[in-house]
């Protein structure tokens, strides 16, 4: 196979879409952030990657917590909006016609309208270049009562999450496998042998 080799960039697609809400109750705002994912599962830790001149960066580094509020299909606009409006001139949340929800262990906002939000308290700030790396410990997931199947699982399938990928935004509507199906013993299914008189 032909390849094209093209100088170092930030090609690692698709990544979530999420609005990240920071500030307080009274006052906050939300920005839009591609640049985040896991770092650790015990203790459970995240991170977001932001320009310090973000208005949200001040917020964050302030009062020491955000919350990661996953977007779905219905909150496309809004993701989008956010992250191209600054918070130092807009009530992202009264233009987008978002609802404020308290968490549990932070005093910035959850988006109601999320599927999941991931409250977060600050650990480390990295300085990397562009972008400061903050590092967060997990301190509660809120997960919206209707995703959750009669198991008490969150259903990820039905939320219709957004991902975005190289300056464009995708549905991930359909699963395809799960971890440890390439490696799975498949069931045999047993025939019901009929004794026939």
């Amino acid at each position: 196979m032909a390849r094209e080799i093209w100088k170092p960039g930030t090609f690692i697609y698709p990544l979530p879409a999420v609005m990240v809400t920071s500030g307080t109750y009274e006052d906050a705002n939300i920005m839009t952030v591609a640049w985040t994912g896991i770092v650790n599962t015990n203790p459970a830790m995240c991170y977001i990657s932001v320009r310090p001149e973000r208005y949200s960066y001040n917020l964050i580094k302030e009062n020491g917590e955000f919350v990661i509020n996953l977007t779905n299909q219905q909150l496309a606009y809004a993701t989008d909006w956010c992250g191209v409006r600054s918070g130092s001139k807009y009530d992202k949340f009264k233009e987008m016609n978002l609802t404020k929800e308290k968490g549990k262990f932070v005093s910035c906002p959850l988006i109601k309208e999320s599927p999941a939000c991931i409250e977060c308290k600050v650990r480390e700030i990295k300085e990397l270049g562009s972008h400061n790396m903050i590092i967060a410990d997990v301190l509660s997931i809120d997960a919206d009562k209707k995703y959750i199947d009669k198991n008490g699982a969150f259903d990820i399938s039905k939320c219709d999450l957004i991902a975005y990928s190289n300056g464009n935004y995708y549905s991930m509507q359909k699963k395809i496998g799960k971890f440890g199906f390439s490696v799975q013993k498949k069931k045999n299914k047993r025939k019901n042998n009929v004794t026939r008189g």
